[in-house]
């Protein structure tokens, strides 16, 4: 499992780490991750060309003293100095010793001779601003930050991409975007959540020994996690002691969310599907195991958890029915605009809500966009405001509880995924892994984590985010093996 920390748990970790180590001996460890990870990004290190962005902060010293270290393997290395008068004194004299050269970026052509470096370089390294910065680039760095995306260079931040908010992933101004980030000691969240993650490219940890509390502020699960969640039948196990997931989906005019949402299901590893609404007869010929029935959720015989919401348009007494039983249920699409915050508050057995960003931004009165650009503010307010687990879906899913403590963040899927119905499979294959007993978290963490794997399989394979469209069939027909990758790899 990666784990996330916040700024202040990280400086706090710091603080403690650099009273036991000579003074100075922090910054050098991770200068030393930094240099060898640029010098792995360079190949040939002699004769390239590398120019640092340097601001006043420890970023930009641990960019000298990797700078440094560079131009003792035969790079010619310029730093271009923000604000030459607060650049870190130790790192500008060790690299003036090592043979390179600072630039200032002001003046009257200062600022064109900096880009004009920064475009003819092999790598530029981003050590403008540190963890602590807040907002975007100031107007000064934006020219830089500019001739670098110009540039043919590779470009590698120090810790975080500058002008992100690293503890939230907003992106509240211009940015440097970089193909790797070079991070020390731990993850943080804005390197994992989006629209901060899309600028950090690449991220690469560099351990520098800090000591960091259990309970993190952001989790990301691995095949290795993901397996021990994957309920496994026994010997002894029938279709009833799996788990029966009921579905409460589809209407006349979105029969077809219906389908998927039991297709979903039907891949989640639950002993049997029950099926209640108008769209039984397209689901039956399309999955005659499915046991469905036309008399509501109350009648429809046994379930261990329910899945309510998708295709259902205005069926406010459905969703009612559903959200008022006793066991789990998972609450998607329509069901979230017809549910009532009081009948879910007022729930015992576990509840998990799973909106976009779109049905997200209508459940807060916000913009779609301040969902978009705070994902992790939204999903906690959510959390809280309805007392449920809330999955929120998009090119960064995250999973949140009522009560705090961390935020799960899941590392898979395809842009691809970004098409109809992608979101009713994702809600049946969860739904099975809620009626097999998983927590509200650990059923969404692990269904978002095999629905983005089986994404991934289906737009093209298993080596990387896709390739090819797919429709939510295709991803629902991956979901196999994607769970055989899981636990395959994870064994």
């Amino acid at each position: 499992m990666r784990t996330a920390y916040s700024v202040e748990t990280v400086r706090t970790a710091e603080r403690e780490l650099m009273a036991r180590l000579p003074d100075g001996a922090l910054m050098q460890r991770a200068a030393a991750g930094l240099a060898a990870t640029c010098a792995d990004l360079l190949g040939r290190v002699y004769g390239s060309r590398v120019v640092l962005l340097v601001g006043s902060g420890d970023n930009g010293g641990d960019a000298l003293y990797a700078g440094a270290r560079l131009a003792r393997r035969g790079a010619g290395v310029s730093a271009v100095l923000l604000a030459p008068e607060r650049a870190h004194a130790g790192g500008l004299a060790a690299l003036r010793r090592a043979g390179g050269r600072p630039v200032r970026a002001d003046g009257a052509d200062g600022r064109s001779a900096a880009e004009a470096l920064i475009e003819r370089a092999d790598l530029v390294v981003d050590g403008i601003v540190g963890i602590g910065g807040k907002g975007g680039l100031r107007p000064d760095a934006v020219p830089l930050a500019a001739a670098a995306e110009r540039s043919r260079a590779v470009v590698v931040a120090v810790d975080l991409p500058s002008g992100v908010d690293v503890d939230t992933g907003e992106v509240r101004g211009a940015a440097l975007r970089a193909d790797v980030t070079v991070t020390f000691g731990t993850h943080k969240p804005g390197l994992l959540i989006d629209p901060a993650r899309e600028y950090a490219g690449s991220v690469r940890l560099v351990d520098i020994g800090l000591e960091l509390p259990e309970e993190a502020e952001l989790e990301a699960l691995q095949h290795a996690d993901v397996a021990r969640l994957l309920p496994v039948p026994r010997a002894e196990s029938d279709k009833y002691r799996r788990g029966v997931v009921g579905i409460a989906a589809g209407s006349g005019r979105y029969p077809g969310a219906a389908v998927l949402a039991v297709a979903g299901a039907l891949r989640g590893g639950a002993g049997a599907v029950r099926y209640v609404g108008p769209a039984g007869q397209a689901v039956i010929a399309r999955f005659p195991e499915t046991l469905v029935s036309d008399r509501g959720p109350t009648h429809a015989g046994r379930v261990q958890a329910w899945v309510v919401g998708p295709g259902a348009g205005d069926d406010a007494a459905t969703v009612a029915e559903v959200v008022a039983s006793d066991v789990p249920v998972l609450i998607d699409a329509d069901g979230l605009r017809l549910a009532e915050v009081a009948a879910v508050r007022a729930r015992r057995a576990p509840t998990l809500m799973t909106p976009h960003a779109g049905e997200a931004a209508a459940l807060l009165g916000v913009e779609r966009a301040e969902v978009e650009g705070g994902r992790l503010a939204a999903v906690r307010e959510l959390a809280g405001r309805y007392g449920a687990t809330v999955l929120l879906k998009g090119s960064t899913t995250l999973v949140a509880e009522t009560g705090g403590g961390a935020v799960r963040v899941n590392p898979t899927g395809t842009p691809w995924l970004a098409t109809a119905g992608s979101g009713d499979v994702l809600s049946g294959l969860t739904g099975s892994l809620l009626a097999a007993g998983l927590s509200a978290v650990d059923a969404g963490s692990a269904g978002a984590y095999v629905h983005g794997l089986a994404g991934r399989f289906a737009a093209g394979g298993a080596a990387g985010a896709g390739v090819a469209p797919v429709g939510a069939h295709d991803v629902a027909e991956a979901i196999p093996g994607a769970w055989r990758d899981v636990v395959r790899d994870a064994g």
